[in-house]
């Protein structure tokens, strides 16, 4: 199950923050949001998407303020979490920190700062059925209760036809029933892209910048390979290693060793990819005092 959703579910979402790191997508992504305000120039968009720049610090999927009034934040997601609250608190947190450093405001002042405000969002494209509308801190963590703090998350399951997510869920919807044809498989990634090229699903996109897409979702796509490749290497050795102690035993033996080495290969490549804890937990259902183990033996490595 966890070799499944690490597949499916990085790629669908490392292309989402590829695409979202055009400042064209990222326009039309807020016309999406909203329509009653029209198209809206480039140039009034800034995109401030966190940067993982050590191991230990979070990013998000896709922050950007427009004409510095509105700082919206926008998650991507295949397995439903109503975490994702909690994660985009952290993210306007660092979010707004980074916006004061950088416009020099002084907090500890008389003078009321003027910030953005923030939206939150998360477009989901799994398979469970999740109701589109806003979920809250209050309601999912506190049974209703009111606290001295609120956060408001808007769930997206679709776009209305034709616009930025609404092509973006088609292509994650295409990139499932490939899946589902040709397995994890090199076709199954060529085929998502040349029928969203055909249908004038991010076609633009996934043309102009094919080979770049084409490398992401190959290099996903072979991590898994690896993983598997690994495992299967493991449990071999541990089998041969087990036959005299019998059969049944070795193979015990050799799926656990192939377990935690692989899973320490694994959490290292994710490392080196700038992945957050929380998406390498998620992916990898494994605790956080076994990731910071994992973690300090790759500082040191």
């Amino acid at each position: 199950m966890a070799e499944s959703i690490l597949v499916k579910r990085n790629v669908k979402d490392s292309v989402f923050t590829n695409l979202f790191q055009h400042p064209k997508y990222v326009a039309q992504l807020y016309e999406a949001l909203h329509p009653e305000v029209g198209a809206v120039p480039e140039e009034r968009i800034e995109i401030v998407t966190l940067k993982n720049i050590l191991t230990d610090s979070i990013y998000n999927d896709l922050g950007f303020t427009v004409d510095g009034r509105l700082v919206v934040l926008v998650e991507a997601q295949s397995t439903w979490t109503v975490n994702i609250i909690i994660r985009g608190l952290m993210y306007l947190v660092q979010t707004y920190q980074d916006y004061i450093e950088k416009e020099q405001l002084n907090v500890y002042g008389s003078s009321k700062l003027v910030l953005p405000k923030p939206e939150l969002y998360v477009i989901y494209t799994g398979e469970k059925k999740v109701d589109e509308g806003y979920i809250t801190l209050s309601e999912e963590f506190f049974g209703g209760e009111q606290s001295a703090l609120e956060v408001r998350v808007g769930v997206i399951t679709d776009g209305e036809k034709g616009d930025i997510i609404n092509q973006y869920v088609t292509f994650t919807k295409i990139y499932t029933e490939q899946l589902k044809k040709h397995g994890r498989t090199r076709e199954a990634i060529e085929e998502t892209i040349n029928i969203c090229k055909d249908e004038n699903v991010l076609k633009e996109y996934l043309s102009s910048h094919e080979g770049e897409v084409h490398d992401i979702m190959f290099s996903l796509f072979d991590d898994e390979q690896i993983l598997n490749a690994t495992l299967r290497d493991y449990e071999k050795k541990g089998m041969e290693k087990g036959r005299a102690a019998g059969r049944a035993e070795g193979r015990k033996e050799g799926r656990a060793e192939g377990i935690i080495e692989n899973t320490k290969k694994l959490v290292f490549r994710l490392l080196g990819k700038n992945k957050s804890d929380e998406d390498i937990m998620d992916t990898l259902d494994i605790s956080r005092e076994a990731l910071m183990q994992l973690k300090a033996e790759y500082a040191k490595s």
